[in-house]
């Protein structure tokens, strides 16, 4: 049992391993980001809120990239994935230059923008991996995103306790990952099956429902992201490692997470996942919010990122089974326009509340925030047969 198990492992990741190596590009540089946002926040000197509007201000660059993915997706087909991962890492450069308020959103703006693109194509391709393969992948790749992700946390928390510079840990960030672009081309649905129909109308109920969730899950992801590390040096007093630990918790329980969400995918009901992963995530927002010292923060985080880690994705898989191979690029499209409100919403939320009730008040109404998600996934079960 173990041997077919680990079997299907191994294959799943072969099958994910140019995807794979896409989100691995993307979680480094995100989860590096994170663990310099106390000290970009210092350089560019604004407040909570004005921190918290400035991220979503940026965040009109992940619009732009909705409307521009399936154009992009058509046009450079198998090397779409890589030319916007590699937007992305040369965007991260003008991080370490910035000191203004203008500055940061300007550079904020690119990189959402480009973040925007190679998640919307990495997620089409994976799908069509699932459609090829008749196996779901989204948690396993996604999985893929978190382990980075902690690991760029881990790494920045250290650099910057040796107080290197931004530019010097995203210049040699960078350097990684142009070389993981070399080996992301990958054929697309429309080059493997040429003859595939034109899709129809698409499902209004399926997009709406399924995005709403992605939202709420985004919302959270983004929040913790961008406010953990400040909530444990800050709130808690924690140094510059063990703010950078928080984000690094949040992206290690997400992998954990979404890695047993792959492995459980096909024995039980996506929608299941979402309403239990929900329901945990909640419970660790709320400790996380009543922590008294770094570590119980990071078990909060921890409890946060297990529960949180599988929400999109299965969201994202059930969305991906329920439309054709002409549709899928552009109803990912739609159902990530609606799930990406949620890095709008939920850095200015947070920056409000941190600003006039202190980070426990916030990380609290987080944890409210994801029990929305259950009236939603009964509506999107209500969308089509699959569940």
């Amino acid at each position: 049992m173990r041997t077919l198990c680990a079997m299907k492992v191994y294959r799943d990741i072969y099958d994910s391993r140019k995807t794979l190596l896409g989100f691995g590009s993307m979680g480094i540089l995100w989860g590096a980001f994170a663990a310099f946002i106390p000290r970009v926040k210092a350089q560019i000197d604004v407040s909570d809120a004005t921190f918290g509007l400035i991220i979503s201000c940026a965040a009109l660059g992940l619009l732009a990239a909705m409307a521009a993915a399936p154009r992009l997706d058509r046009r450079l087909r198998r090397f779409a994935m890589p030319a916007a991962i590699a937007a992305l890492a040369t965007a991260y450069l003008g991080l370490g230059t910035v000191s203004t308020a203008v500055g940061f959103t300007t550079v904020m703006f690119v990189v959402a923008f480009a973040s925007g693109l190679a998640d919307i194509v990495i997620n089409a391709r994976i799908s069509e991996t699932e459609a090829r393969t008749g196996r779901s992948l989204m948690n396993l790749n996604h999985a893929g995103f978190s382990l980075a992700y902690a690991c760029g946390a881990i790494v920045t928390g250290f650099a910057r306790e040796a107080d290197w510079q931004t530019w010097v840990v995203f210049a040699l960030l960078a350097v990684v990952v142009y070389a993981a672009c070399i080996k992301m081309p990958m054929r697309t649905a429309s080059e493997t099956e040429p003859d595939a129909p034109k899709g129809g109308r698409l499902p209004i109920g399926v997009i709406v429902w399924g995005g709403i969730i992605v939202l709420i899950a985004f919302e959270t992801e983004g929040a913790s992201e961008a406010w953990s590390a400040l909530h444990v040096e800050r709130t808690l007093g924690g140094g510059a490692a063990e703010g950078a630990f928080g984000p690094a918790m949040l992206g290690l329980t997400m992998a954990v997470g979404r890695f047993s969400g792959h492995l459980i995918s096909g024995r039980v009901s996506g929608m299941k996942i979402i309403v239990a992963a929900s329901m945990v995530a909640a419970i660790g927002a709320w400790l996380a919010a009543a922590a008294t010292s770094p570590n119980m923060a990071y078990v909060g985080f921890g409890i946060l990122g297990l529960g949180i880690s599988v929400i999109a994705p299965t969201a994202l898989n059930i969305v991906g089974e329920r439309v054709g191979i002409a549709d899928r690029t552009l109803v990912i499209a739609r159902v990530s326009i609606i799930g990406f409100a949620g890095f709008f919403l939920g850095p200015p939320v947070i920056g409000l509340l941190a600003e006039y009730h202190g980070l426990r008040v916030a990380f609290a109404t987080v944890g409210c925030f994801l029990l929305m998600i259950l009236p939603a996934t009964m509506m999107l079960k209500q969308q089509g047969p699959k569940a």
